[in-house]
């Protein structure tokens, strides 16, 4: 059997390309931009990837076209896939057929925290020897594999809301059917597809729907969106995480990094771990509570995540140079932005932060958040945003003020020439962006070295 994937180095296409490989099944995929790190670890597995969607890239002989949520009508693949009435699927209904179908899921959702949250509780089931398959939206360190497919009968995936396909415009979860289920929060996000936050709700409430009753589903106590979701129907089993119920922490060390983990007031055990900031304390106890639902004691959890390592592009070092660091992050909504900056301020103490953050994700270009993103900066000393010029909004003046020091610019060369003059040895460089950014951060390093 052959598959052709459109769209393959996306995250998420890339690691159905992975698992269906693994399944012994011949691979092919194109996509506009074939680069690294996906392209790098899909060679490795022996996958033929071709730039471009010219039709003539789908091998004659191919079974089955998956088709990438990126792709849209007038793509010309597409239109040759529809015009040849090829069989095809998307990737989120392709998952479920061939893979999840005979597996007991565990799926994190939410719109922060999803591939970290995923990515500690595959670990937390690897350390206990169940061996668990994985699709993850990133590049777990302790796997070096964004997906894995074994003989186990847990199967951890991370859960987005994004829309399925262009004939599918329901989001990927509902095709998972997760027996355990979290949900790390809900915000408003992806304005290119959702009107409101009513919409994701929506969403929301079908995947609920679909976790069977003797289901788990876990969520914090303290967010109001999914609460309401949970309000408009619920069938199965739930813990909450929370200062009032079921899973709670004590901090032993202020950024997160050591903490203690109580269930129904009961001690469990503490973790020790790399990791620093709120959200991410957090996180590992909705993996815990995950896992625990499996069979693995809460003990042993906390023992795997003292030895878990983040995700790349997590908080992730780059390098250094003439003494400054320069550190890369997803984050890129003003929440995830807030609780990344408060994580490091208290990683790095009194050193001064100088935050880039790139304006690249359909919500950020829409200008929804420029009356709430500012006030998330207030932790660095020195802000720049890139703004591309082409965006027709302007952020309000009177918080522009409030912040320490802002430069608002166009371009990945403006803001290449004026960050060494910004900067000395002992400074810390924070970059936040959901993409590629131009390469910033390698270049960052060459001109401070």
């Amino acid at each position: 059997m052959h598959i052709h994937i459109l769209g393959i180095c996306g995250t998420f296409m890339g690691g159905i390309a992975l698992l269906a490989k693994q399944q012994g099944i011949s691979v092919s995929g194109s996509d506009e931009n074939v680069y690294p790190p996906m392209s790098t670890q899909l060679e490795e597995q022996g996958i033929e990837l071709i730039q471009g969607f010219d039709p003539k890239h789908i091998p004659q002989h191919t079974d089955c076209v998956i088709v990438g949520n990126a792709m849209s009508r007038g793509n010309p693949s597409v239109e040759y896939v529809l015009e040849q009435g090829l069989n095809y699927r998307s990737g989120p209904q392709w998952l479920s057929e061939n893979i999840l179908k005979d597996k007991w899921v565990v799926a994190a959702s939410g719109t922060h925290g999803k591939t970290t949250t995923a990515s500690m509780t595959a670990w937390i089931l690897e350390y206990a020897n169940l061996s668990p398959g994985f699709l993850i939206g990133g590049i777990p360190e302790n796997f070096g594999l964004s997906a894995r497919l074994t003989d186990s009968p847990f199967f951890v995936v991370e859960a987005d809301e994004y829309d399925t396909a262009f004939f599918d415009k329901r989001s990927k979860f509902v095709h998972y059917r997760p027996r355990t289920l979290i949900m790390n929060n809900l915000e408003f996000d992806h304005a290119d597809i959702f009107k409101d936050i009513d919409a994701i709700k929506t969403q929301f409430h079908h995947l609920i729907r679909i976790v069977p009753g003797n289901g788990l589903v876990i969520y914090p106590e303290n967010e109001k969106y999914l609460q309401e979701v949970i309000d408009m129907g619920f069938w199965s089993k739930k813990e909450l995480i929370g200062p009032d119920n079921g899973w709670q922490f004590k901090l032993l060390q202020d950024d997160g990094s050591q903490f203690e983990v109580f269930f129904a007031g009961d001690k469990q055990g503490e973790v020790h771990w790399e990791l620093i900031g709120m959200h991410n304390v957090v996180n590992g106890l909705a993996s815990i509570a995950a896992a625990r639902h499996t069979g693995v004691p809460a003990h042993h959890c906390c023992d795997a995540l003292s030895e878990f390592r983040n995700v790349k592009r997590r908080m992730e070092l780059k390098g250094e140079a003439g003494g400054i660091a320069v550190y890369d992050d997803f984050a890129h909504h003003p929440t995830a932005v807030k609780t990344t900056l408060a994580g490091f301020r208290k990683k790095v103490g009194d050193k001064k932060i100088l935050a880039i953050l790139d304006l690249r994700s359909a919500t950020m270009r829409s200008g929804i958040h420029k009356d709430t993103l500012l006030p998330t900066l207030s932790e660095a000393d020195e802000v720049i945003i890139h703004k591309p010029a082409e965006f027709d909004w302007q952020f309000p003046e009177e918080q522009l003020e409030k912040l320490k020091s802002v430069q608002i610019l166009d371009t990945v060369d403006a803001i290449l020439q004026v960050v060494p003059k910004m900067v000395q040895s002992g400074d810390q460089i924070l970059v936040m962006s959901n993409g590629g950014f131009g390469g910033i951060h390698g270049k960052l390093l060459e001109q401070l070295a």
